[in-house]
C-alpha cells in the first residue's frame, strides 16, 4: 500500500512538472510568435516611412530653400517625381555625425557636414531641422526611433602621383565594390596664382574630360604646375545614369585660411571667417585675403563660372582674426547647385577651400536621426535615389521605443 502511494505521488509530480514545462514552452513559443509579428510589422512600417520621407516634399514644398521650419517633413525635390531628392532640403538636416562648430562672432553653433580640411559645409542650428522636429512631423516621436543615412553610390577618389612638371593626378571610380570601366570624367582644375605682399589671390581655371580604363582609373596631367602651387581638382564621373563626385586640394597653409559658414538660406548668404576665430594656432595673427567665386554645375556635368551677386566675377576681401574684427560675406546668385570656391593668401602662404551649394554638388553624405546602438531589434530598408543627378543610396534604420523581447 505504501509503495502504491509513493508511485502515485511520483506520477502526480511528473505530471505536474510536464504541465509546467509545456506551459513554459508554449508561453515562450507564443512570445516568439508575437515578437516575430512585431518585427514584421516594424519592417513594413520602415518601408512605408522611408517612402514617406523620399516621395513627399513636405510643406511648404520649397522649405529647403527657406529659413522656415516645415510643417510637413519630406525630402523629395518639388520639381520632380519618384526618388529624386532636394539637395537643399538635405543641407538643412542636422547631422548626426560631425562635431558641432561654435562661431563666437555670430554666437551660433553650426551643424558640421564637412568632409575634412578644405571641404566645408556648416549650417547654423537655428536653420537646421533636428531629429525631434522631424520625428514629431512624421508621427514617430512617441513610438519609434529612426536613423536616415544617405550616401553616394559611386566613389570617386583623386590621388596625387607626381607633384609637379607635370602634376599628375589619378582619378579612381568605383561602384559598390567594383571599378567603373569606361566612365566619362568631366573635371575642373583651379590653380592659385601667387601674388604675395598681402594681395588678393587670383586663380586660373581650366576644364577637360577623360575616360577610365578597365581598372576604373584615369590619369590627368597638368604641365605648368609647380610643387609649391596650391590647386583644387573637382571631378564628376558618369556612366549609364550613375554619377559620382571626387575632389582634391593642395595648400601651403592649413592653419590660416577661410572657413565658409552658411548664414541665411533664403538670402543665399555665406559668411567667410578667419580660421583663428575657430581654431587658434597661435601667432602670427595676420589677416587672410580671399577671392571667392561660384561654379555652377551644368547639365553636362561641367562647372561654369558664374558671377557672385553684385560682382563682375568674384568677391575679394579679407577676414581678420579677433573680437570686433570683420568677417567676409558673399551672396550666391542662384538656387541651382554648384560649388563656392575660395582661394586665400596669408603671409605668402596659399590655399583653396570648397563649399557645396546643394549637398550633391560635392556628393557629401549625411546621417540624420538617432542612434540604433543597443536597440533590441532594428528594421532596415534601402532605396536608390537621385540628388541633382548624383546617385545616392538612402537607408532607414527603424526601431521600437517599447523594447519588446522574449522572456524565457
Amino acid at each position: 500500500m505504501t509503495g502504491a502511494t509513493i508511485d502515485h505521488l511520483i506520477s502526480v509530480t511528473v505530471f505536474l512538472a510536464a504541465i509546467l514545462l509545456f506551459i513554459s514552452l508554449f508561453n515562450q513559443t507564443l512570445q516568439t510568435a508575437i515578437l516575430y509579428q512585431r518585427h514584421r510589422a516594424l519592417a513594413t512600417k520602415a518601408s512605408g516611412l522611408l517612402d514617406t520621407m523620399l516621395l513627399s516634399s513636405g510643406y511648404p514644398l520649397d522649405w529647403g530653400k527657406t529659413n522656415a521650419t516645415p510643417t510637413g517633413f519630406g525630402l523629395q525635390d518639388p520639381e520632380f517625381t519618384q526618388y529624386k531628392l532636394s539637395p537643399f532640403s538635405l543641407m538643412r538636416l542636422r547631422s548626426f555625425s560631425g562635431t558641432p562648430v561654435y562661431y563666437e562672432k555670430t554666437g551660433l553653433y553650426y551643424s558640421n557636414l564637412s568632409m575634412g580640411f578644405g571641404n566645408f559645409l556648416l549650417v547654423p542650428y537655428n536653420q537646421v531641422i533636428n531629429y525631434s522636429t522631424a520625428s514629431t512631423l512624421l508621427g514617430t516621436n512617441n513610438t519609434d526611433g529612426f536613423q536616415l543615412t544617405i550616401t553616394p553610390i559611386i566613389a570617386v577618389s583623386v590621388t596625387e602621383t607626381h607633384a609637379a612638371y607635370p602634376l599628375t593626378l589619378s582619378v579612381s571610380v568605383t561602384g559598390k565594390g567594383f571599378p567603373l570601366a569606361n566612365a566619362d570624367i568631366s573635371y575642373a582644375f583651379i590653380r592659385v596664382v601667387e601674388k604675395g605682399g598681402g594681395q588678393y589671390p587670383s586663380y586660373i581655371s581650366s576644364s577637360g574630360s577623360a575616360f577610365t580604363d578597365e581598372t576604373g582609373e584615369a590619369v590627368l596631367n597638368f604641365a605648368d604646375v609647380a610643387a609649391t602651387d596650391s590647386y583644387a581638382l573637382i571631378a564628376y564621373a558618369h556612366l549609364s545614369g550613375l554619377v559620382g563626385v571626387g575632389y582634391r586640394e593642395r595648400v601651403t597653409s592649413d592653419k590660416k585660411y577661410v572657413i565658409p559658414f552658411i548664414d541665411d538660406f533664403e538670402e543665399r548668404r555665406v559668411l567667410l571667417a578667419h580660421s583663428y576665430d575657430i581654431h587658434y594656432f597661435g601667432p602670427p595673427e595676420s589677416a587672410v585675403f580671399y577671392n571667392a567665386t561660384f561654379l555652377l554645375l551644368s547639365e553636362d556635368f561641367t562647372l561654369r563660372e558664374m558671377p557672385l551677386e553684385g560682382e563682375q566675377v568674384g568677391k575679394v576681401g579679407k577676414a581678420v582674426y579677433g573680437e570686433g574684427q570683420p568677417y567676409g560675406e558673399v551672396t550666391i546668385p542662384t538656387y541651382n547647385p554648384g560649388i563656392l570656391v575660395i582661394t586665400y593668401e596669408s603671409n605668402n602662404e596659399y590655399g583653396v577651400v570648397l563649399m557645396p551649394w546643394g549637398l550633391s554638388a560635392m556628393a557629401f553624405p549625411i546621417t540624420f536621426g538617432g542612434s540604433p546602438s543597443g536597440q533590441e531589434w532594428v528594421a532596415n530598408d534601402k532605396r536608390h535615389v537621385i540628388v541633382n543627378n548624383v546617385a545616392y543610396q538612402a537607408e532607414l534604420a527603424l526601431w521600437s521605443l517599447e523594447g519588446y523581447q522574449v522572456i524565457g
